[in-house]
């Protein structure tokens, strides 16, 4: 942490740092900022806060430094980057970090020339306070909100309530020991699925560790499928340029938009928005909303999630999107038999198109099937859509067979 502090603070002054509630973040922001100053970079520090948050805070600062493990368990932590725009740093300025943390020795600044870490406590007030602009404050709905313990602990439950919202808030204190598992897909979040038919909420949202990403439950106390509420999202928003991911359902295709297809992770669908786009998003839950960041924004997809569920129930928009079967799944695998693989799908399958943006994707008229390597795991990942169960189970056991076969060669 000591090294990337020193490798940004030598490019980038001045620097706004955040961290989400993880234990080890204390001690890793520290280190972060003694490089940041050792270098000759001036810091402010703005405490605990969500990803989205500091990403709206950067506009003001030459680079923006969070230290937060996302969506992975307690024990693991590390650093987000942003440009000034919210934006994570692009592949160049990542290798130019990356080059500097390698050399054997830091060029660090003269003492005359060592800048002070000072506080940055406004951060919060002015994001909530810009979203709060584009919202009317008399949005009286139930409302049950988990924030895993995570950072968005201190920013949601602040805005709903100035949006006028009855709260009815599950694990929105700030603890590094996170009572659920902190990524927030359906089984992960029974209990509040629960809680909201139980009390008869409007809606129910949950939150992963930095507050970037969000995910939703009707007033049935369904969970919103990604694919879906990214077109609730971008209809409400009046979006006609949607960027999304590789992974997306065709069901977006299909929504009327003018789609732009990235490879799989938010920081690509953030540097995507840079060259035009009303609206950009992850099934996972990630969210852009470009004219205020391009940092994924759970908070501000907080009050647009309310401020929708207001005028209409959100289960009759979901309903009336059609859907899709989908099967995801993955095979232990070295990356390295990629080109087999492909070469052995294309030619067995004869793919009306093929996208090698992100592995190979092999799209037929009927459904598709995305071939990948993991980014941190050695394994090979595999999703399938098609427009019947008995189509996709074809598309899905192609990529698995494939991959296992060309594993035994």
């Amino acid at each position: 942490m000591l090294r990337v502090g020193a490798s940004v603070g030598s490019s980038y002054c001045p620097v706004v740092l955040g961290y989400d509630t993880r234990t080890s973040s204390e001690a890793m922001k520290h280190s972060l900022i003694s490089g940041l100053l050792a270098a000759g970079s001036k810091v402010y520090d703005a405490g605990i806060i969500p990803t989205p948050t500091l990403g709206y805070a950067a506009r003001n600062f030459a680079a923006a430094v969070m230290i937060t493990a996302s969506h992975n368990p307690p024990e693991y932590n590390g650093v987000k980057l942003l440009n000034p725009d919210g934006s994570a740093f692009d592949s160049g300025q990542q290798n130019q970090i990356e080059l500097v943390i390698q050399r054997d020795s830091l060029e660090l600044a003269p003492w005359h020339e060592m800048e002070k870490c000072l506080p940055f406590n406004m951060a919060v007030e002015e994001h909530v306070s810009r979203i709060l602009e584009d919202f009317d404050n008399e949005l009286r709905l139930k409302v049950v909100i988990d924030c895993g313990c995570g950072a968005a602990s201190l920013v949601s439950p602040y805005l709903l309530e100035r949006l006028g919202c009855e709260i009815i808030a599950i694990n929105c204190y700030p603890s590094g020991f996170f009572p659920r598992g902190i990524e927030p897909v359906p089984e992960n979040l029974t209990y509040l699925i629960d809680i909201v038919r139980a009390v008869k909420a409007d809606i129910g949202m949950a939150y992963d560790g930095d507050g970037d990403r969000i995910v939703v439950i009707d007033e049935k106390g369904r969970v919103i499928p990604g694919d879906k509420l990214l077109i609730i999202f971008a209809r409400e928003l009046g979006a006609k340029r949607v960027v999304t991911t590789q992974e997306a359902s065709m069901i977006i295709d299909e929504a009327g938009f003018e789609v732009t297809r990235t490879k799989v992770g938010d920081p690509f669908v953030s540097v995507a928005l840079k060259g035009g786009g009303d609206f950009g998003g992850e099934p996972s839950g990630c969210w852009f909303f470009p004219k205020l960041s391009l940092c994924p924004d759970a908070i501000h997809a907080t009050a647009w999630t309310v401020k929708i569920a207001s005028e209409t129930k959100l289960s009759s928009l979901v309903d009336n999107i059609p859907s899709y079967p989908i099967l995801r799944g993955s095979v232990p695998a070295e990356k390295t038999i990629m080109a087999k693989v492909e070469e052995r799908l294309v030619s067995s399958t004869n793919p009306p198109l093929v996208i090698k943006i992100d592995g190979i994707r092999l799209t037929f008229e009927d459904g598709w099937l995305l071939i990948r390597p993991s980014g941190t795991e050695l394994k090979i990942r595999v999703t399938a859509e098609a427009r019947s169960q008995q189509r996709v189970k074809e598309l899905y056991n192609w990529g698995i067979q494939a991959i296992k076969d060309c594993s035994r060669e």
